[in-house]
């Protein structure tokens, strides 16, 4: 294979043509005239030995070769992106970058006052912030596209480092009027007889909720999926049923749209949220120091 044949410019021209179906259209976005962007995609198919697009009268279609290299392209070309923004970081005198990816609920309960802190103590280090659910955080630390990882147990790590983060307890929130609003603490058997509101079922929070529901052979009776804490408690406010919610989450909400905040009296609720990284040995300096705020906050 003639590797010094493959070149940034051809590889970012192939990008554009598998997107746009088209030689031409890909060569206008690229800024090439149409013949030299021909010749630098026979150019790619003669170095690697195979044929990457078919070429139709209405366009180009990838082979399985293409379909390949497209997928690499795109790996290749965000590495470049990445690279060029954390030179640029260091040109204007920053010291490094650390991409964190946490789900909602350390975002919600713990980050915003961490992370603050932290860069009043390191103004060099810049944060690279990223909400997503747990499953989707393990997977982003796991390609690479996150430095470190925040998500909840029970979450498979597939691999990851683990360090324990936070614990926090989960509660039942019920609007005022309720018929179990004037309770301290319940059981959550005597909570799934009603509607439910509900993150979205890919999240750690709807999963066990499931898991819980399931052990008692009583299904959730979810009314409406949300997205967010905040969006939950709105649509409890609203009467469209009751929430499952840590607590350090729920207390501000609850005040503001006046909801009541109820124990829930099982094992389940307490959970530990963990801090994910592919090799904790070998972290770079500045996502060493974060993680170690972290830790001792």
């Amino acid at each position: 294979m003639n590797l010094h044949r493959i070149d940034l410019v051809s590889l970012s021209l192939f990008n554009l043509v598998a997107r746009t179906g088209s030689i031409s259209q890909g060569a206008e976005l690229a800024m090439l005239a149409v013949g030299a962007a021909s010749k630098r995609v026979t150019d790619l198919e003669s170095a690697f030995g195979v044929p990457l697009l078919e070429r139709h009268s209405r366009g180009v279609k990838l082979t399985l070769a293409g379909e390949a290299l497209y997928q690499h392209v795109q790996l290749i070309l965000s590495d470049v992106d990445r690279m060029s923004a954390d030179l640029s970081d260091h040109a204007r005198g920053l010291l490094g970058v650390v991409r964190l990816w946490a789900n909602t609920s350390a975002v919600t309960q713990f980050l915003p006052s961490e992370l603050t802190c932290f860069s009043k103590l390191q103004p060099g280090i810049r944060i690279e912030l990223n909400e997503a659910d747990s499953h989707e955080v393990v997977m982003a630390v796991l390609d690479g596209r996150a430095d470190l990882g925040i998500f909840a147990d029970r979450t498979p790590v597939l691999g990851l480092q683990t360090l324990p983060y936070r614990r926090d307890t989960l509660v039942l929130v019920v609007p005022q009027g309720h018929a179990l609003a004037r309770r301290k603490k319940v059981a959550f058997a005597e909570a799934v007889d009603f509607d439910f509101v509900s993150l979205t079922q890919a999240t750690s929070l709807a999963q066990r909720l499931e898991l819980a529901s399931g052990q008692i052979s009583k299904p959730l009776r979810i009314r409406i999926q949300v997205r967010s804490f905040d969006a939950m408690c709105q649509m409890v406010a609203s009467g469209l049923g009751i929430a499952v919610l840590p607590v350090a989450a729920a207390q501000p909400l609850c005040r503001a749209l006046g909801l009541r905040l109820i124990e829930l009296s099982d094992d389940w609720v307490e959970r530990q949220l963990l801090l994910g990284a592919r090799d904790l040995d070998v972290l770079t300096r500045p996502v060493r120091g974060l993680l170690d705020h972290l830790l001792t906050c």
